[in-house]
């Protein structure tokens, strides 16, 4: 959240120089700004998406250990009853 938060943050504060300052200088920190906020906020989407495919596949792993650990693990004999 805070680095989102500081994505937007950017952004916000690259509008309101192109509101208050005025000229060359305005836009220029206007477009930097803004570009900044925007790219950050895209990086840190396409992160989000590869860190819960990775946590996925974390999962998966588990599941698949588990279920091999139970097959490898000793069953109990059960026996049949003999008919009286």
């Amino acid at each position: 959240m805070l680095a989102f938060g500081s994505a937007a943050l950017l952004t916000l504060i690259g509008v309101l120089c192109a509101i208050v300052i005025r000229g060359l200088t305005g836009q220029l920190l206007t477009m930097v700004l803004v570009s900044l906020g925007l790219g950050g906020v895209v990086l840190l989407v396409f992160l989000e998406v590869g860190l819960s495919e990775d946590r996925e596949l974390a999962r998966q792993e588990r599941q698949r250990q588990a279920r091999a650990e139970q097959r490898r693990a000793p069953r109990r004999v059960r026996f049949r009853r003999r008919p009286d």
